[in-house]
């Protein structure tokens, strides 16, 4: 029997690396993109840069991912669009075993005094409020089916940003607020049937590293990782 491998968060070439690495492993897998609903342009993360070929040709791999992926819509900031996500996510793949959410929010680069309301909620809603909706169905779901692997990917990177650009305030709050829940959620791990891992990656410009680093660590299906924060960076690779 397949793998049913659920993957959500903002597109991003780290997002893109993972996908690579599914479609090495399974036929199809489904993914889920938080949609871009910011006024304006801006910066992203370090992790949250584009990956496409300037040239516009799709290399080998590109097709096989492309060929591989199921997208699903997701409101991110609909509880009830969870839910709808995860059914989804059942139909399409008939079971889902692993779902590998990414978080890398995009960075907003104004004084405090010049952010835009409506950034502010989307931001909230888009890479806030909506993995916690989103967790909250996956872990009834394999609860109730007493299996499964909740993964939770992101990046240690500051900011980063020139000299004389303005502070990035939103981008770093969601990445911590997710970073605080990845904590919490890695501390209830035990008691729970299924696995819940953590993955933090500190080296930019090295995602198809991280991602190969990810999957091997989830086709292993171990129970002694279970509850860990597994780290990658320029240091080595350690668990």
């Amino acid at each position: 029997m397949t793998r049913g491998i659920l993957i959500a968060g903002n597109e991003s070439t780290l997002s893109q690396a993972i996908e690579a690495e599914a479609a090495k492993r399974v036929e199809h897998f489904a993914i889920a993109l938080i949609p871009n609903r910011l006024s304006d342009p801006v910066r992203t993360s370090p992790f949250a840069g584009a990956a496409d070929d300037p040239s516009g040709a799709a290399s080998p791999a590109k097709t096989s991912v492309d060929t591989a992926r199921l997208p699903l819509q997701w409101n991110p900031g609909s509880p009830i669009s969870a839910r709808a996500l995860v059914l989804a996510s059942e139909s399409r793949l008939e079971h889902t075993d692993e779902a590998i959410l990414i978080c890398a929010p995009p960075s907003i680069r104004r004084a405090a005094a010049e952010l835009s309301m409506t950034d502010i909620e989307i931001l909230v809603n888009d890479h806030v409020k909506a993995w916690f909706s989103l967790v909250r169905e996956l872990a009834a779901l394999f609860r109730a089916r007493r299996s499964g692997i909740l993964a939770l990917v992101y990046s240690e990177l500051g900011p980063g940003g020139g000299k004389d650009d303005a502070a990035d305030i939103l981008g770093p709050s969601a990445l911590a607020s997710f970073r605080a829940f990845t904590r919490s959620l890695l501390a209830s791990a035990s008691g729970e049937p299924y696995l819940t891992l953590g993955f933090s990656g500190s080296d930019a410009g090295d995602e198809a590293g991280f991602a190969s680093f990810i999957f091997r660590i989830l086709d292993e299906g171990n129970r002694r990782n279970n509850g860990r924060l597994h780290k990658y960076g320029k240091l080595g690779i350690f668990r």
